[in-house]
């Protein structure tokens, strides 16, 4: 009997969890802690799980828990989760000169949810060469306020560290227990974090349509209003719905925590601008944290929740239901308030294919959080507050966390492991489960029933 070969929906829920139990091997040596005693296996394969997930929510501290070869596996395990395993994988091959079969490049082109195998691998190394530019600048930016402070070595150290952490929107830091809270008075590293976070959030699709744009409109001597014209309709989308969500959410954050003594409440004018905006883009899924986030408001707290839910960009190193995903479903919503039979959208029309796909995303991923919160709240009797911001948190891989994690009983730590897992792979598996030809009945069409909604 032929064995029928995997699809890219299933290699990538497989691929992570397989490179979670890899992680979790390593990070249980003896070595791999500052110790020299074995870690935990719980600890171990949250600690591996928040790593390939790029989540950042943790047991232990990152910075004095684990020795230098257990931080360079996580930094491993980030870098590979952030890029996903299909992505480094094909990047390995790739780098090595190896060739390409039409599986391989079927399987690449349905993890980048590519429209053709013509173009895949040099979209491939236009990635790689991507993620090395922006990471390489990023530590370039970040060895300028750690060496001086650190020294050379473990300044440049940092440096790899945290702009692979912030690309990939991972959250996890070597900094200390505070995260970033010692930086919320430094303006440059908290936009060199900022930047880090976004671009890394916007996805492959954007970089390329914008750069490539960008050149064309800088030789032709054209304006901004040229260019913005010129952007591929998803590429619009995307960058006009992140800077609605970066603006608006600078603007709630003030206005919930500008007389916050536990947040920003004493801080002058100027770095509570600084630091609302540096929340609400960590908000999405980035996880570092430069105010307190045990001291937010209750207010705060369930928009936070609404922000991390939403997350970045398709294709891209964040993590959530995706911009672009919201934005289909309130434009569907708006044309059918106004009477219009199709969604469109820059002159352009959305197909209905796509709007369900959006639909099933936003259903199972909410149904995961809220169902995750209930158990986590009942398991261990934690505030709902607390529990809620954990949760969406973890579903939404982006490690913001109100001190309850290293205080979560064995079935919270697993909970959390579940939902961290299941954030990360299941939107993804689901727009590729989606879009994968289904055999058995595709064709067949019922009479319509009559049901009522609303």
């Amino acid at each position: 009997m032929k064995k029928r070969a995997l699809s890219a929906a299933q290699i990538v829920p497989i691929g992570f969890f397989a490179l979670i139990l890899v992680g979790t091997g390593l990070l249980s040596l003896p070595f791999a802690t500052a110790s020299g005693k074995s870690a935990p296996f719980l600890t171990a394969l949250f600690t591996a799980t928040t790593s390939v997930c790029v989540t950042g929510l943790v047991v232990v501290d990152t910075f004095s828990y684990w020795s230098l070869f257990g931080k360079i596996v996580i930094l491993v395990l980030i870098q590979t989760g952030g890029l996903g395993i299909v992505a480094v994988s094909s990047s390995l091959l790739f780098l090595l000169r190896k060739s390409f079969t039409i599986r391989n490049r079927t399987i690449l082109r349905d993890s980048f949810d590519l429209d053709s195998l013509q173009d895949v691998l040099r979209f491939l190394r236009k990635v790689i060469i991507g993620v090395i530019l922006i990471e390489g600048v990023g530590v370039l930016l970040y060895a300028i306020a750690f060496v001086p402070r650190f020294g050379l070595f473990r300044g440049l150290w940092y440096a790899v560290f945290h702009s692979i952490s912030a690309f990939c929107n991972a959250g996890l830091d070597l900094l200390g227990p505070d995260s970033l809270i010692p930086y919320q008075n430094d303006p440059f590293v908290l936009t060199v974090t900022m930047l880090l976070i976004v671009v890394g959030g916007l996805g492959y699709i954007v970089w390329f349509d914008s750069f490539t744009t960008a050149r064309e409109a800088v030789r032709r001597r054209f304006g901004v209003r040229w260019f913005f014209r010129h952007l591929g309709e998803h590429t619009k989308l995307v960058l006009l719905a992140t800077l609605f969500l970066i603006v608006s959410g600078t603007v709630i954050t003030l206005l919930l925590e500008r007389n916050n003594p536990a947040t920003l409440g004493a801080m002058p004018w100027g770095t509570k601008l600084l630091n609302a905006t540096f929340q609400s883009v960590t908000y999405r899924t980035a996880g570092f944290a430069a105010v307190p986030q045990s001291g937010l408001t209750d207010g705060s707290v369930l928009f936070g929740c609404t922000m991390m839910f939403i997350g970045g960009s398709p294709m891209g190193t964040a993590g959530g239901i995706k911009t672009a995903t919201l934005a289909v479903l309130l434009l569907s919503a708006f044309s059918y308030v106004r009477g219009r039979s199709d969604t469109v959208v820059f002159r352009r029309s959305i197909p209905e294919g796509l709007v369900k796909k959006a639909a099933a995303i936003l259903f199972f991923s909410l149904s995961l959080s809220l169902l995750s919160t209930v158990l986590l709240v009942a398991a261990d009797g934690v505030p709902l507050s607390d529990a809620i911001f954990e949760v969406f948190s973890a579903t939404g891989t982006v490690g913001l966390s109100r001190g309850l994690t290293p205080h979560l009983s064995v079935f919270g730590r697993i909970l959390i492991i579940l939902c961290m897992y299941l954030g990360r792979i299941g939107p993804i598996s689901l727009a590729l489960f989606f879009h994968t030809d289904l055999s058995g009945g595709k064709n067949i069409r019922f009479a319509q029933g009559r049901y009522y909604v609303g």
